[in-house]
């Protein structure tokens, strides 16, 4: 697959009793770049991201990833190249150690249990996390969990990461490390996040939702310096 590119093209989604999450969201993000999605609570950045990986559908417009369109034939080659990482690491570390975890996914690309494996470990390594292999899930910290689950995506080879407020929860320390790391990978990353110290630091391209469409897109420095959009859109910077 291509993967030079994300794109959403007039997005929209409701939910079954009608009431609209995202309305008409347009924007394109090319091979390499690091995009932050910000706004308010409630203004949909959850609800975009599970429509990258096809974990929600469109209510109409749609998703394209490389030339992929998003769609039923599409789904498991979408999400080959579209790693995501959930806000709750809870979501993904459910096995009796952090290796088999790390190795699922692997395993359900119909790898060998060696090759699964060796690219366990080989994540695990990456994120400085190769300690913990044997260890339970729930015997970790926060930080911790956190990179385990960087690295169970990071195991299946993505071209994309996308991750849900990945600064949540974390002490000073397991934030400042989990910058650091994320800001050692080439991959086109898609943080939605509160954490603007967080965008500063890794996203040189923010796109603003507000009630469910884009307010606003442009280089971070710039929608930053806005205070007015800002202010408008319950962001404090």
């Amino acid at each position: 697959m291509s993967h030079h590119l994300v794109e959403a093209r007039e997005l929209s989604h409701a939910y079954p009793d009608g009431t609209a999450s995202l309305s008409g969201i347009t924007f394109t993000i090319r091979h390499g770049e690091s995009v932050a999605i910000v706004g308010a609570n409630g203004a949909g950045k959850s609800t975009l991201l599970q429509h990258l990986n096809g974990t929600l559908r469109a209510t109409s417009g749609e998703v394209r990833v490389g030339e992929l369109p998003l769609n039923t034939e599409t789904l498991l080659e979408v999400r080959r190249a579209v790693g995501m990482v959930f806000q709750d690491p809870d979501d993904q570390l459910f096995m009796p150690t952090v290796l088999e975890d790390v190795a699922f996914g692997p395993r359900n690309l119909g790898l060998s249990p060696q090759e699964s494996e060796s690219r366990a470990l080989e994540a695990l390594r990456r994120v400085g996390a190769e300690h913990l292999a044997a260890k339970a899930p729930y015997h970790l910290s926060m930080g911790e969990k956190r990179r385990c689950a960087v690295a169970a995506v990071l195991s299946m080879g993505p071209d994309i990461l996308v991750l849900d407020e990945p600064s949540t929860g974390l002490d000073p320390r397991g934030r400042r490390l989990l910058i650091g790391l994320l800001g050692e990978f080439t991959h086109t990353k898609l943080i939605a996040t509160h954490d603007l110290d967080l965008v500063r630091q890794l996203c040189t391209r923010t796109l603003v939702l507000q009630d469910g469409r884009l307010r606003a897109d442009g280089p971070t420095h710039e929608i930053f310096a806005d205070h007015e959009l800002m202010e408008d859109c319950g962001l404090e910077g």
